[in-house]
């Protein structure tokens, strides 16, 4: 009889113990923990991939390939990175705005922000080296497609007496960095809990180091230039 309930108690050959994984970690062991570490928390993510990734997958590529003659699909531009930036000449002297202008970058962007420090001390602005000035975020992967597609359709029908937003803004490198005066354009801040109204820089840093290609797709993406009606994306 005890003999029957070991048999019955023992689980099949290659099949570990108690559910767990190599190494006797719960649920998978390093490849599960792994894997969860990788995983996108912010909401359209975690039903798939951002629509606006999807949109350049099938759509956007073949386009910018077609209208500029490009044979080497490498030399298709890309969205790299989105960068978000808070400069606050007095943070040390107001450290409860920096504080609420760390939040709200973190609110906007789903990622939690970074405070920038200066590196040197400068006499003349009563500054001294490692004093915070600011905060920025830095966005990659879906979580890049998900702000840009955001800030398209949510927050820049919200900027007042808009019509469109500059062409001339590129470094000459594939880079285009523009400047907004209020973050209350995004619907992510509450009013009643704003320190005070800021803007911020944003820069949005492509593959290509040629403003054309950089423009092309930015333009395919729906992006609203100005005088230019934007590209609607599917």
């Amino acid at each position: 009889m005890a003999d029957e309930k070991a048999k019955a108690a023992k689980p099949p050959k290659g099949q570990p113990q108690g559910g767990q994984g190599k190494g006797g970690q719960q649920g998978g062991g390093k490849k599960d923990k792994a894997a969860a570490g990788n995983l996108d928390h912010t909401p359209k993510a975690r039903e798939g991939a951002p629509r606006l990734h999807t949109y350049y997958q099938e759509t956007v590529r073949g386009r910018l390939a077609k209208e500029f003659g490009l044979t080497n699909p490498h030399q298709v531009p890309r969205l790299e990175k989105i960068v978000l930036n808070i400069g606050m000449g007095d943070a040390s002297k107001n450290p409860k705005q920096l504080e609420a202008a760390v939040e709200e970058l973190s609110a906007i962007t789903g990622q939690k922000a970074v405070v920038t420090r200066a590196k040197k001390a400068i006499a003349n602005f009563g500054l001294r080296a490692g004093m915070p000035v600011g905060a920025f975020v830095t966005l990659r992967g879906a979580r890049m497609y998900e702000f840009l597609d955001r800030f398209i359709t949510l927050a820049i029908p919200r900027i007042r007496d808009f019509r469109g937003l500059p062409t001339r803004s590129f470094d000459g490198r594939g880079n285009y960095t523009f400047g907004i005066r209020e973050q209350m354009i995004f619907p992510e801040i509450d009013y009643d809990k704003v320190e005070k109204i800021h803007g911020m820089d944003i820069t949005i840093v492509t593959s290509t180091a040629r403003d054309d290609l950089a423009m092309g797709l930015l333009r395919e993406l729906g992006w609203p230039f100005r005088g230019e009606t934007p590209q609607k994306v599917a």
